[in-house]
């Protein structure tokens, strides 16, 4: 029993799991999407009337669930509320409490999947993220498409017989409650003064016992002639089915080079390569790191070359920026340098890379790539300049008006006034 507003920390959910680890049947599965509330269920379900997005979820867990896996089944479990930490090392967790046999379900096959019999397996399921600041209907169409994996995953293993668990979370919730008391407090921070904003830690490279390159993006999606989607996120930060070896690290230059191996049907390798310089400016009499391009090789002989515009910052510093990309709209931009460039389009969310003078592994603080007079701020200035110059006018209008000189007196004749005064 869990009192209202409770959140679970790591180590109850630790001791709430234990059953999971000492059941005869050990095989689990875990569903792991990128954000989700305990609300998602009611919510989306009834704010779209007969266009229910959670049709395994809704009919089978929770009507079947009360009715025959309860009966069936040693336990259950909903818990409305952890905390994120927990969530997000929740792989960590796992494989830390038994011998699991880890296998990552990409292709959403699994009636060719072996499982061992002597080991407990844990099977993976990346979900697809769902879509980030559009509107409310795409967020419904991309959990129904994860309820439809959810659906066929657990049919598949039940159709083989299988006794497993299953394990839907998420690394951080999609719905906050915000206090009152703490909204004053709120305020953007980056990864350097915050670790609750990020997902997961961020992708490390290391030249011996040190870190020489951090990087870290919300979203990282690639879109090759205009119609194949490829997400990296998971791959790269999540399951980390990423090749890291090829970067290279000095005090002048630094690659972080990407090699990915069967990222989507069709393309076999993919490699992205980012690029990045330290140089002294005599300007600002100090020395600057800057992203000069990102590179894209597809199945090691297309290759795709972009320059990069403001993408720069002290080289003691990390650089954070909340979208970086192709498109004209954003910030900061990669700029397609040959023709094989434009058949690509990049779309990478809260990034932050560095790449030089890393320090206990942590990003160092971060120059953003948004400006001091932010489009807010001009606006603000423009309105104010516009209220200053009508109250100008107003108080010099008011200045030039004058009083009569010269009255009527009842007693006395009445009063002339030529028509040229």
């Amino acid at each position: 029993s869990l009192h209202e507003g409770h959140v679970v920390s790591a180590q109850e959910l630790r001791e709430l799991l234990q059953p999971l680890f000492t059941q005869n049947s050990r095989n689990l599965v875990l569903f792991l999407q990128d954000r989700l509330s305990v609300d998602d269920f009611t919510y989306l379900s009834e704010s779209y009337g007969n266009k229910n997005p959670f049709q395994n979820l809704i009919n089978k867990l929770f009507i079947n669930l009360l009715q025959e896996i309860l009966q069936s089944s040693p336990s259950s479990l909903v818990l409305p509320a952890v905390d994120s930490k927990a969530t997000r090392y929740l792989l960590s967790i796992l494989q830390e409490s038994g011998d699991w046999k880890l296998t990552n379900v990409t292709n959403l096959n699994v009636s060719q999947l072996e499982l061992s019999s002597s080991n407990p397996n844990l099977l993976v399921v990346q979900l697809q993220p769902l879509a980030s600041g559009l509107k409310e209907i795409s967020t419904l169409e991309a959990i129904a498409e994860n309820d439809k994996i959810i659906g066929r995953v657990t049919m598949n293993l039940q159709e083989r017989g299988i006794h497993f668990s299953v394990i839907y979370t998420a690394v951080r919730p999609s719905r906050i409650s915000r206090r009152t008391d703490m909204v004053a407090e709120l305020r953007r921070q980056l990864m350097a003064a915050e670790e609750e904003d990020s997902l997961y830690p961020p992708l490390n490279v290391t030249a011996g016992n040190q870190t020489c390159i951090l990087f870290y993006a919300g979203n990282f999606s690639l879109k090759a002639s205009s119609s194949v989607l490829i997400d990296l996120t998971n791959a790269t930060f999540l399951t980390r089915n990423v090749d890291i070896s090829a970067s290279e690290c000095s005090d002048s230059n630094t690659t972080l080079s990407l090699k990915y191996t069967n990222p989507v049907d069709g393309i076999s390798s993919l490699e992205i390569r980012f690029l990045m310089t330290n140089k002294f400016y005599e300007v600002s009499a100090r020395n600057w790191s800057t992203l000069d391009s990102v590179e894209i090789v597809q199945d090691g002989n297309k290759f795709a070359k972009f320059n990069v515009s403001a993408i720069s910052a002290p080289a003691e510093y990390s650089f954070h920026c909340q979208l970086v990309g192709t498109s004209n709209l954003y910030p900061a931009r990669l700029v397609p340098s040959n023709s094989e460039a434009g058949n690509w389009e990049v779309f990478i969310s809260k990034l932050q890379i560095q790449g030089f003078n890393v320090i206990n592994n942590q990003f160092s603080y971060a120059s953003d790539c948004t400006g001091f007079f932010t489009p807010g701020i001009w606006m603000g200035l423009v309105t104010a300049i516009i209220l200053v110059w009508i109250l100008t006018y107003g108080i010099h209008m008011i200045m030039q008006l004058t009083t009569n000189s010269r009255f009527d007196d009842p007693k006395g004749p009445a009063l002339s006034v030529p028509q040229t005064e």
